[in-house]
């Protein structure tokens, strides 16, 4: 029998995300940040990161993975560097808590460095660059993960999905922005399909004895697979040494073997890299971001879509008509978080 899907308003998903939360401990600062992600997921269309993540996220609070009313610190390193100490809390507020001065230091210098050390993972990256993209910024944005992927030729865990997230401003036009996971899927994807009891394509990765694998159990306990070979395996590593040792924080790796099988979010830092086109081009910055619509033009006159874009077009669809998201995920959600309050 198929799945019974109720339509709910983003208000709606908002609010329920929020009492969600709140049920499970979060303090109230994390639960308006953690919240919007998950609205964002289920307005574009990503339900892999819409309120599927409350599983994650009270799951990890539950665990004693994520610290649930850790208040993050603010430190300027230098003038174009700006630190974060998450205190082992989610993401998203070290992030708000790091976002002024990052734009402050772009502004200030051309470009600045955000590094957010010891915060916990669980959502996708574009909500950040997006937020940057907004204060009229081009942005860049890396983090690690858990070591659930494995290196082009191997069939071993050693990366995180290690995902990278950019963001280009476009005047009177949605922004250009992509997120991707340098593995051939998000595990939030391989997950969903776990959950509904669908196979996987082959090449999304391997079972725990390396063989190729339909099962989506087996790939989550054996190791996924990077994107595009080679390339995705190169990008993955340049994640890890990116936001890892180059900020002092865990590798893939480190973050696994700190969970100790709690099967929590991961744990690790993110680099967010922000550029003010004014401080590369003055007053010149705004002939050449219109000289950069014609790229643009060029992709979509042609037919062809801009990364990102679907995105964007369902987000006018979604405020007016809601979503449609699953019953069984609800009640799921809902006997999980009860469990653990």
């Amino acid at each position: 029998m198929s799945d019974v899907q109720v339509r709910m308003t983003l208000d709606a998903v908002r609010d329920y995300a929020r009492a969600t939360l709140t049920r499970v401990g979060l303090a109230p600062a994390h639960v308006a940040a953690v919240a919007e992600t998950i609205v964002a997921g289920e307005r574009d269309g990503c339900g892999a990161h819409g309120l599927y993540r409350l599983l994650v996220a009270a799951h990890s609070v539950a665990t004693g993975v994520v610290v649930p009313d850790a208040a993050p610190v603010l430190e300027q390193r230098a003038s174009g560097v700006v630190r974060v100490d998450g205190k082992g809390g989610f993401a998203q507020l070290a992030f708000e808590t790091g976002r002024a001065a990052l734009v402050a230091a772009a502004r200030a210098n051309g470009i600045a460095a955000l590094a957010i050390n010891d915060v916990v993972h669980f959502a996708a990256l574009w909500p950040e660059v997006e937020a940057l993209v907004e204060d009229g910024l081009v942005a860049l944005a890396v983090t690690p993960n858990h070591a659930w992927v494995a290196p082009a030729g191997g069939t071993q865990p050693v990366f995180g999905t290690n995902p990278i997230a950019f963001g280009w401003p476009r005047k009177d036009k949605p922004p250009f922005v992509f997120d991707f996971a340098t593995s051939a899927v998000a595990r939030g994807e391989i997950e969903l399909h776990r959950r509904a009891g669908k196979p996987v394509p082959a090449d999304w990765g391997h079972a725990p004895d390396g063989s190729d694998t339909n099962d989506a159990a087996a790939v989550l306990a054996g190791a996924m697979r990077t994107f595009g070979g080679h390339k995705g395996s190169a990008l993955a590593l340049m994640v890890e040494l990116l936001a890892g040792p180059l900020i002092g924080d865990l590798t893939s790796a480190e973050s696994i073997a700190w969970d100790a099988g709690r099967k929590g979010s991961p744990l690790g830092g993110e680099l967010i890299i922000a550029l003010d086109a004014a401080g590369f081009l003055g007053a010149a910055a705004a002939e050449h971001l219109a000289r950069a619509e014609t790229v643009f033009a060029a992709i979509e006159g042609q037919g062809a879509r801009v990364p990102g874009a679907r995105r964007h077009a369902l987000r006018p669809v979604s405020t007016r008509d809601g979503v449609l998201v699953s019953r069984k995920l609800l009640d799921d959600i809902d006997e999980v978080t009860k469990e653990k309050a």
